[in-house]
């Protein structure tokens, strides 16, 4: 049912009760009047005529016809426009318009009461009257006029009205609730016309200055805004989902091809025990290193889906002591110093913790000097609002050409057993954190250093999506070169 003809029909029968109440109480009022002005009326003849009803009363105490008679007539000539009866000791004098005799009257009161009989209805006032040796009662009567006919004529008509106002009422409101309810048929003919799956469309809305229907279409466009995110996020996850599944295949062949022949080789009965131990040498690194790429791929793939719910504000200076921590225990011979203020920043803690550990990581790959020792320091620091963070090593360094192909996925040196990962997810971190990762030379030109730099902890930032997160759907050069930033 349309809410136009839900609107008349409301209305239709609210209308008519409102007729029939407000009658009802027009009546009642009325009739309180009339019989307010009425009652006063029978109060001031039964004042008026009551030394006459004394004087009824002595003359017919004392046996005089002729003056009875003469004070009766004057008191009925006295009474004018009502009815009076007077009971005594003597007998009863009636005259005038009043109730039949069989009709019983009520016991005298202080106010006027209403009298019915004869299917008429009477006001009745009593006046107790006496005086030296008679007492009576007086009694006067009027016709009640709050139940003549004119009263019910009203009455007539207000139902008339209530009966007449019902279909009028409810034709006036369902016109004026369809023209209400235009702009809200406009906005669903539009909202019917969109579908996200055919066209890029979305809905356009003029304000109407209906304040529900303006709301209604700002809630549709938040729910289609809404539509569009999750779809966009289904379709890059699933894009992920085939990104790590074809990157896997074809990184993971050689590998596996070349433990395939290595196990091909030990099945040799008379394999020597040097060409054997080399054989399961080789086997072990290629297991560490499919197990190093299958863990970095793992590692891609959450930050590029990672939802805006997982940031918070948390100090990388605590982030970066836990990760030097757990690299001085995985190498022991290595020389790790750590220089860190508070530095705060809102971002996504395991991604953080994946920054350093990738950059510690490759900085003991990498980044011994000539005699194999590996000498690297961290810092932590804030600059201004954004938090730095620096790693040098005292290894052989990296040409200023190769800097920038180190971010590249699967980007390997010639004599490199890595997964090819490290530093794509260093990238990878330092862009959803909104910032950028860079590779220089280190402070006294030997070795190399990887700057890391990020926004600070900004209230203003709370809500905002993170940047560019397809790592493994793009190539992480592309991905760094479009967050790259002025030193």
């Amino acid at each position: 049912m349309k809410l136009s003809t839900r609107i008349a029909l409301a209305v239709g029968a609210t209308v008519p009760l409102l007729v029939l109440a407000c009658g009802w109480l027009l009546l009642t009022l009325v009739a309180r009047d009339l019989h307010r002005a009425e009652d006063s009326h029978l109060k001031t003849r039964a004042t008026a005529i009551a030394q006459d009803a004394r004087t009824l009363l002595r003359a017919a105490a004392n046996g005089q016809p002729t003056a009875e008679e003469n004070r009766q007539r004057r008191l009925f000539n006295a009474a004018l426009d009502v009815g009076v009866r007077l009971t005594g000791p003597d007998g009863t004098f009636s005259g005038g318009p009043q109730p039949g005799p069989s009709v019983a009257l009520p016991a005298p009161g202080k106010a006027p009461v209403t009298v019915r009989g004869g299917g008429r209805s009477w006001r009745a006032y009593a006046l107790p009257v006496g005086g030296p040796q008679v007492s009576g009662t007086l009694w006067v009567f009027s016709p009640d006029t709050a139940s003549r006919t004119e009263v019910a004529l009203v009455r007539r008509r207000v139902v008339s009205t209530a009966l007449l106002a019902a279909p009028l009422s409810a034709l006036l409101a369902w016109g004026i609730a369809s023209a209400a309810t235009r702009p809200l048929g406009r906005l669903r003919k539009a909202a019917a016309g969109l579908d996200p799956r055919t066209t890029s469309a979305r809905l356009e809305h003029r304000p109407t200055r209906i304040v529900e229907v303006d709301d209604l279409a700002a809630t549709l466009r938040t729910v289609l805004a809404r539509y569009d995110e999750q779809a966009a996020r289904t379709a890059q996850a699933l894009d992920t989902a085939r990104s790590f599944s074809a990157a896997a295949s074809h990184e993971l062949r050689n590998p596996l091809m070349s433990m395939g022949t290595n196990l091909d080789v030990l099945t040799h009965p008379n394999l020597p025990d040097d060409e054997l131990a080399e054989v399961v040498e080789d086997l072990r690194r290629e297991h560490g290193r499919l197990l190093g790429m299958l863990v970095a791929l793992r590692e891609l793939g959450r930050g590029d889906l990672v939802e805006t719910e997982a940031f918070r504000v948390l100090d990388v200076a605590e982030v970066a002591d836990a990760a030097v921590a757990e690299a001085r225990r995985r190498a022991p011979g290595a020389v790790l110093t750590l220089s860190a203020e508070p530095a705060p920043l809102r971002g996504w803690e395991p991604g953080i913790r994946i920054l350093l550990d990738n950059l510690l990581g490759n900085a003991l790959a990498h980044g011994r000097d000539e005699r194999g020792r590996a000498e690297i320091a961290v810092a932590v620091r804030l600059a201004a609002d954004r938090v730095l963070i620096t790693v040098d090593d005292r290894g052989p360094g990296i040409a200023p050409a190769d800097r920038a192909k180190m971010f590249r996925r699967f980007h390997r040196g010639p004599a490199s057993t890595g997964s090819g990962l490290g530093l794509t997810l260093v990238a990878q971190q330092a862009a959803l954190h909104g910032g950028v990762a860079e590779l220089d030379a280190g402070s006294d030109g030997t070795g190399t250093r990887c700057t890391v730099r990020l926004p600070g902890a900004d209230p203003g930032r709370e809500g905002e999506l993170p940047l560019r997160r397809d790592w493994l759907t793009a190539t992480a050069e592309r991905s760094q070169s479009s967050h790259k930033e002025p030193s």
